[in-house]
């Protein structure tokens, strides 16, 4: 198991999302970064959905009551073990009465601590994704307990984790320096004047701090006067825009329906690379052709 001493700014248990309740209401959640979290997941050799801890800006102190091996992966938050440095996806291997601290971030935004096996926290509705309403927390607070498989004393640590420890996989540091995110066009797309799609498709926008799992909004407005729709389907990175001329980007915890014209739909890739996004970053919309 492995305590939290102290949290980080926002902790979650997160996997790749609750799938096939959004007919209910059920948000999809899930990890902001598949690629970050995915990289963990892979360097340990767990399954790509196994559960990982996902912490933004500022993360926790852990404690770990069992052996087992860990890998970090996403932003830069100068994580030590024990007092020493560790290196970003790369794995290590942690003893009883090991303690895990995220310090200052120094690139990024959000990191991924996974374990090997996975986090096995509780299960709803297919997932451990942690949601407000649909698990018992929706973060992690100071002493929670988070089961893990205690994979090295039953001695199933393989050969290829063995020749693996301390070895690191290198980072596509554009995952993370890249403002340009690419786009497809939203239904409602055409409905803005040609000088709007052009404007929308070559401006500069800055992520405000009003921003969070659920979505993250621009703080330049944009000319709008489109009228609103009728409430339909959006999904995350869908791209909204609200009367006043705002866009937002919708997020991984976003409804599941909205009445604001959906302009543009985010890649997968661009919606890993926004969630690597602090408030006053600058970012700009590519459409694929």
């Amino acid at each position: 198991m492995v305590e939290v001493i102290k949290t980080g700014l926002y902790d979650t248990i997160q996997d790749l999302g609750r799938l096939g309740f959004q007919e209910f209401g059920v948000p999809m959640s899930g990890v902001m970064d598949r690629y970050c979290a995915t990289l963990a997941n892979s360097i340990l050799g767990n399954s790509s959905d196994a559960a990982v801890l996902e912490t933004v800006v500022m993360g926790p102190h852990l404690k770990f009551g069992s052996e087992t091996l860990i890998c970090v992966s996403g932003a830069e938050m100068n994580v030590t073990l024990n007092g020493k440095a560790l290196k970003t996806n790369a794995v290590y291997q942690v003893n009883t009465g090991d303690t895990l601290k995220f310090g200052k971030l120094s690139k990024g935004c959000r990191s991924y601590l996974g374990v090997l096996g996975g986090f096995q926290t509780e299960v709803h509705m297919g997932s451990r994704s942690m949601y407000k309403g649909i698990t018992t927390n929706y973060k992690l607070s100071k002493g929670d307990v988070l089961p893990i498989v205690d994979h090295l004393d039953n001695k199933l640590v393989s050969k290829r984790h063995e020749s693996a420890l301390f070895s690191a996989v290198k980072r596509d540091d554009n995952h993370f320096e890249a403002h340009e995110l690419e786009v497809f066009k939203g239904p409602e797309f055409e409905k803005l004047a040609k000088w709007q799609q052009e404007q929308l498709l070559s401006a500069v926008f800055t992520l405000s701090k009003d921003s969070n799992r659920m979505a993250y909004q621009c703080d330049q407005t944009f000319d709008n006067a489109l009228e609103g729709i009728i409430t339909s389907l959006v999904l995350p990175g869908t791209v909204q825009l609200t009367p006043s001329g705002k866009l937002i980007v919708l997020m991984r915890d976003c409804q599941i329906t909205g009445g604001y014209p959906r302009v543009l739909q985010l890649t997968n890739t661009a919606i890993n690379r926004i969630s690597q996004k602090n408030s006053g970053s600058a970012i700009a919309f590519k459409c694929v052709k």
